[in-house]
């Protein structure tokens, strides 16, 4: 269970929630805002209404639990308010056509729940029973742009806002907004089914949805704003599908390659940060906290990628994330072999992200004015310029090289570009341990 999942319990069992009904409702809004939507979208086929009925269910529990408490099942009450605030939204819309037929349908299934409160609305579908992974496979289907499919899911399902999801893809918010907005209207003008593929087209579909379940731990796993490194919901709603896809697509290397890079990084979540919230670097995390079960996990499904075929861009990740995991100390992690896995992924899979990570473990391996040498094409790319991690593996490494003033400028360039308020703690921590 979550642990927005688990705070929403508490306050419901009156187990002391720290908060208010406000702050229990936002914590259960976000942990079942993607089911709920998920499956609204599944009733009224309609991306808006949905969107827009799940937030006017919101803003109901937020009256009602102040009134009468948090109930029970939040997850539940949030579903079923959903369904009757979009059936109230198609009553006050001309009830002709095709919103008449959603209209007809969606009280159908209120007046079944109301008979069988605990019934499953789950339909079979390709062997897989989950609204949330037909939502994926609909946001990525191959109508759409990739970039177009990757920030629908984000938004829909990872329940980011526009400008967080922007600032993951380095570009403007309204360039994004309307973005989403496109992607919305051409799954609903060209009629895509929300559905999982039968298998013959599961093979086409699968590059976009690895690439959306990896962007949302990403997000998960480092949010790109707001007061907290980690967004725990995130990344297990991520890891939770990508264990439903390797569940229908058994065969898929790069599937296993996705759940063990996953796995390898979440059993480290916890010593990110420490009892007051503060970053921790990997070279400080204290290895007892980390999950030596989950770990193990990820090593295993990192081996069932590689015995299945040739690693891919997530099999790579998870090797690389693997070196880090069993180096018996910081000190010792084999920075040479973590250089050239980078050097392949960027064959395989170039970008400014995996750019500055390779620089990095050039750095380590082959020395700091090494690693400089391949990051100075990146600082010249206009494209980059507010991309915080950019400029603080710069810091490092003019730190590591000596150039303490020149450090200091790039620690001051990246605490201005994050968003996220505990990453700028950390990078002003650094630049003050300089002195200047």
């Amino acid at each position: 269970m979550s642990a927005a999942r688990r705070d929403a319990r508490r306050g419901a069992d009156g187990g002391g929630v720290a908060g208010s009904p406000d702050d229990v409702a936002a914590a259960a809004f976000r942990a079942e805002r993607g089911a709920v939507l998920a499956a609204l979208i599944r009733q009224v086929g309609d991306f808006a209404l949905a969107e827009d009925a799940v937030q006017d269910a919101f803003e109901a529990a937020l009256a009602a639990w102040r009134r009468d408490g948090v109930p029970a099942n939040p997850g539940a009450w949030l579903t079923v308010a959903a369904r009757r605030k979009a059936i109230d939204r198609l009553r006050r819309a001309r009830a002709t056509g095709e919103r008449a037929e959603r209209l007809a349908a969606l009280m159908r299934i209120d007046a079944a729940a109301e008979e069988e409160p605990e019934m499953s609305e789950m339909e079979e579908d390709g062997g897989i029973e989950d609204d949330r992974l037909r939502l994926v496979f609909t946001c990525c289907h191959p109508a759409l742009g990739l970039e177009a499919r990757e920030a629908l899911t984000l938004r829909a399902l990872g329940g980011l806002t526009t400008a967080e999801i922007a600032r993951a893809f380095l570009v403007a918010e309204p360039t994004m907004g309307k973005r989403i907005v496109r992607a919305k209207a051409k799954i609903a003008d060209a009629g895509i089914p929300y559905r999982v593929p039968p298998d013959e087209e599961l093979p086409e579909r699968l590059r976009g949805v690895l690439r959306v379940l990896y962007l949302i731990f990403n997000e998960g796993y480092a949010r790109t704003a707001g007061e907290e490194l980690v967004g725990a919901d995130l990344c297990a709603e991520a890891i939770r599908l990508a264990a439903l896809l390797s569940e229908l697509m058994p065969d898929e290397a790069e599937v296993w390659g996705l759940v063990a890079l996953m796995l390898l990084h979440d059993g480290r979540r916890e010593a990110r940060t420490d009892a007051a919230g503060r970053f921790v670097g990997l070279g400080e995390q204290d290895r007892e906290r980390w999950d030596a079960a989950e770990l193990a996990h990820g090593r295993e499904a990192l081996a069932r990628s590689i015995r299945l075929g040739p690693p891919g861009p997530y099999a790579l990740q998870a090797a690389i994330t693997a070196l880090h995991v069993e180096a018996p100390d910081p000190e010792e992690t084999d920075w040479a072999q973590v250089a050239a896995l980078y050097a392949r992924l960027a064959e395989l899979d170039p970008s400014p992200v995996v750019a500055v990570n390779h620089a990095a473990a050039v750095g380590f391996a082959a020395g700091p004015e090494r690693g400089l040498e391949l990051l100075g094409p990146l600082l010249e790319d206009p494209k980059l310029a507010r991309y915080a991690p950019l400029h603080a593996t710069h810091a490092d490494l003019l730190r590591r090289a000596g150039d303490t003033a020149g450090a200091v400028a790039a620690y001051e360039r990246a605490a201005a570009a994050t968003a996220n308020a505990v990453e700028r703690a950390e990078l002003r921590r650094r630049r003050a341990a300089l002195g200047r």
